[in-house]
């Protein structure tokens, strides 16, 4: 007999009663209709579709409002960080929402801060394949466009500090976005004068309470907006809201470039210093009279001719391209109307036109086709009105705020960009413990040439800062996407080179010269998987705050398939605008079975839209080669840099410029520790194998330490003693006393981790490429003298007893075939390459590429 079992409710076909976006209980039981008959109609264009919508022919209907029936969105409280739930509405309530054009509304987002825009139109298309009189229409085929405000959140991180007020928001120049209606979760209010404002050094929100009591407004749905901004340039203009929000209501249903803000980058000059005669005119108020125009500079003057004189009439004049009045006549001032317009546009006397031409009596203006004329003779005694000739009515422009203004004059005076040095690293600790160590030469010497200390400066690497920083700032001011792949062997300074370019792209933003981005690195060695790089990235687009709230709970797909709908929607997608800055460093440790990782990173900055710009450091110059095979590398436009190993004078200058580090505050009798020759000769010895400039910082380092005791200066003997140990250190001395076959299976593994780029291998793939080495390295091409894969396998036992290589293990290797099970070298890499070298000589350098 079994026993009853409890029937399980299923929620499948079922309609979800609310859900969350952005600190916003919104619900899903609502519908929408159209409130009348269509405004105006059009045939449709692509931009009526939505960007995953197929483009069909049809008639687009643009309406003046959208009325949503159903329970309204609810705001979620948060008490003390903690979420309380919001009271439940009732199923059947039949409550209704008018959206109407020019209503500012909350719009769901990823972040828990909604989006706020305006409604610039609402639309839908109807198909030529609908149905005649079809008057069922789903929220499906309803479109609604806004233009973004953004918060200051929403804005690059890295740029220059501004102070704002309790929810202040700016209003975009052109951001805007096609939603469904779905997208909108309720109505909100902004306003350019809200009285009782102060700036608050808190980042968050005004409370409730504060709102009350006149200091603040309410976080849900209260907002202020005294500013334009320009996302992608980071300047802000002067803006009233209300005054542009009823300018462009006047504006026709399908006509939303209205509520584009047009703004002037024109700054004024400098005014020139006053003249003598204008000081001389402004003691003598007399004098103004003379003359409207100022008289020639007495070093522009021209030398007074004498001619003869001319009895009966005036001497002739040269025609003029302007009305100017002769001197003892006061001109007569002319008419003009100004622009009717938004009061965020301020109108200006001098780009107004005058409403008529008036011609004064007795005078020789020709007016005949709408433009005042000069006359080429002018009787004396007779006056004439000054006026401007008539020019094409334009809307006055926004006026960029006094910070902006000195941004535009700073980036104006650039005009052509001008790479600095390095700057340095200021929270360097260990050159600020330098100065706490003794006046010792040797302790000093010692700490400075440890690998973990940085130098202010990067000698032998100014060209490939110079083209990375070129390049990363020329991809920032245009505002699109690139890709730069920077690679090298280890120890050539790839990333100390790329953290001094950010450093320098940060000081450059912070101080407004160049345009705000946002920054995030990407290390391989420090996240667990892969597939978080996703998420890391996406905490840095979104603008969410890990500090406050912690790591975002979702799953690396849902990480991608946000970052995918971003990255390919560019303005629509939201109200940022700023360019990205990702920082790949150890890329290699990034590599995956699909290479899906790699791929969709350097796929993004290839999108139209995106703004994302990837700095991709890896030690594989072919990496991007064996990644896109068979998928779009021809379209990859990626810059390509390339570091070079160091050769031996550029080892010795790294080590003595550190070395001259060291004996900065001392007294210049100070002994020296180690001589000229004896670094030349270690930075010949790296630079023959690996070019690697941590290997000879070490290697100077223990022969400084050699010498300390004796208080001795170091020579070419002691770095020899020093070269000879590290030779003769434990590995190398394990890998001399291992068998042929041994070494065979090493030189296999380091071969497979060359070709597929990441340290852990598959076991098949070894033992195919061990066999070939047992032909190339032995000479013998006898079959029957090949290894089998069983002895193979007693090999890998071996090594596996010694801790020299690592296989996988666990229940999941256990079921897996023997050959997809990975293996890893458990030695440094560098070190078994000069040892296996030395050891066969040139026939195995020739395998192992060194």
């Amino acid at each position: 007999m079994t026993a009853p079992q409890t029937p399980r409710r299923s929620n499948r076909q079922q309609k979800l009663p609310a859900r969350y976006g952005g600190g916003i209980l919104i619900s899903t039981s609502q519908t929408y209709k159209w409130p009348a008959s269509p405004l105006h109609t059009r045939p449709a264009q692509p931009a009526d579709f939505q960007q995953d919508e197929t483009v069909e022919p049809g008639e687009t209907h643009f309406y003046s409002s959208l009325i949503r029936y159903g329970p309204p969105s609810k705001p979620i409280v948060r008490t003390y960080g903690k979420q309380k739930p919001a009271k439940p509405v009732a199923s059947g309530s039949k409550a209704s929402e008018t959206f109407s054009l020019g209503d500012t509304v909350l719009v769901a987002s990823t972040n828990k801060t909604p989006s706020v825009a305006v409604i610039t139109a609402l639309w839908r298309v109807v198909r030529e394949d609908d149905e005649a009189g079809d008057d069922d229409d789903p929220s499906e085929s309803m479109r609604i466009r806004v233009h973004w405000f953004a918060r200051p959140a929403q804005l690059g991180s890295i740029r220059q500090k501004r102070d704002a007020l309790p929810n202040e928001i700016y209003y975009s120049l052109a951001n805007t976005g096609v939603l469904s209606p779905q997208e909108i979760v309720m109505k909100c209010h902004v306003t350019s004068h809200a009285p009782g404002l102060r700036p608050l050094t808190s980042p968050w929100p005004a409370t409730s309470k504060r709102a009350a009591e006149g200091e603040g407004v309410s976080e849900v749905d209260h907002f202020v907006c005294r500013s334009a901004v320009d996302i992608k340039r980071g300047l802000f203009y002067e803006f009233v809201w209300e005054a542009h929000r009823d300018h462009a209501k006047v504006a026709p249903p399908d006509d939303w470039s209205r509520w584009t803000v047009g703004v002037s980058n024109t700054v004024p000059e400098t005014p020139k210093p006053k003249t003598r005669i204008a000081k001389r005119r402004k003691a003598d108020p007399e004098s103004e009279s003379e003359s409207e125009s100022p008289p020639p500079s007495p070093s522009k003057r021209p030398k007074p001719t004498r001619k003869a004189p001319t009895r009966g009439r005036p001497p002739k004049k040269k025609p003029r391209t302007k009305a100017i009045p002769e001197e003892g006549f006061e001109p007569e001032p002319s008419r003009s109307s100004s622009i009717s317009g938004s009061s965020a546009h301020p109108t200006d006397a001098s780009d107004s036109d005058s409403d008529a031409a008036v011609e004064p009596e007795g005078s020789d203006f020709d007016l005949s086709d709408g433009i005042p004329k000069t006359p080429s003779k002018r009787k004396r005694g007779q006056t004439s009105a000054i006026t401007t000739p008539r020019h094409k009515r334009v809307r006055n422009l926004a006026m960029p705020t006094p910070h902006s203004k000195a941004a535009l004059r700073a980036r104006r005076k650039k005009a052509s960009f001008v790479v600095k040095p390095p700057p340095p690293e200021m929270n360097e600790e260990h050159y600020k413990q330098l100065q706490k160590l003794p006046k010792d030469p040797w302790l000093r010497a010692m700490h400075v040439l440890h690998v973990a200390a940085r130098p202010n400066e990067l000698p032998c690497r100014e060209e490939e800062y110079a083209r990375v920083l070129r390049s990363v700032l020329e991809l920032v001011e245009e505002g699109s996407g690139g890709c730069i792949y920077i690679s090298g062997v280890p120890g050539t300074g790839k990333t100390a080179t790329v953290h001094a370019v950010v450093r320098e792209l940060k000081r450059m933003a912070e101080s407004n010269e160049a345009n705000p981005f946002t920054y995030v690195e990407i290390n391989g060695l420090k996240i667990p998987e892969p597939h978080a790089a996703y998420n890391l990235l996406w905490e840095t687009i979104s603008g969410h705050d890990v500090g406050a709230d912690g790591h975002l709970s979702i799953s690396w797909k849902e990480a991608l398939k946000r970052l995918t709908k971003h990255l390919s929607g560019g303005a629509s997608a939201g109200p940022g605008g700023h360019a990205c800055v990702v920082l790949m460093d150890e890329l290699d440790q990034l590599m995956t079975t699909k290479q899906d990782v790699v791929y969709n990173f350097f796929n993004w900055p290839t999108l139209v839209n995106s703004k994302l710009i990837v700095l991709a450091v890896a030690n594989t110059m072919d990496l991007p080669e064996r990644v896109m095979t068979g998928r779009v590398r021809s379209r990859l436009g990626m810059i390509r840099i390339n570091f070079q190993p160091y050769t031996t004078a550029q080892l010795e200058t790294i080590v003595l410029a550190r070395l001259n580090k060291s004996r900065e505050g001392l007294p210049a009798k100070a002994a020296e520790v180690i001589l000229k020759d004896g670094v030349k000769f270690a930075s010949m010895k790296v630079s023959s194998i690996s070019g690697d400039a941590r290997r000879v910082l070490d290697i100077c380092r223990r022969t400084v330490e050699l010498v300390q005791p004796n208080k001795k200066t170091a020579g070419i003997r002691e770095v020899k003693e020093v070269i000879s140990a590290m030779q003769n250190s434990p590995t190398a001395g394990y890998l001399q006393d291992l068998s042929l076959h041994e070494r065979i299976m090493l030189a296999a593994v380091l071969k497979c981790v060359k070709k597929e780029g990441v340290e852990e291998v598959k076991w098949g793939d070894v033992q195919h490429q061990h066999v070939i080495y047992t032909s190339i390295l032995t000479g013998d091409d006898d079959p029957t003298r090949k290894p089998t894969f069983a002895e193979l396998d007693g090999v890998l036992d071996s090594l596996i007893a010694s801790r020299a290589m690592l296989i996988e293990d666990g229940a999941t290797a256990q079921r897996k075939p023997a050959g997809e099970r990975k293996v890893v070298l458990n030695l440094e890499q560098i070190e078994v390459e000069r040892v296996l070298s030395e050891i066969g000589g040139q026939m195995w350098k020739n395998a192992l590429g060194v």
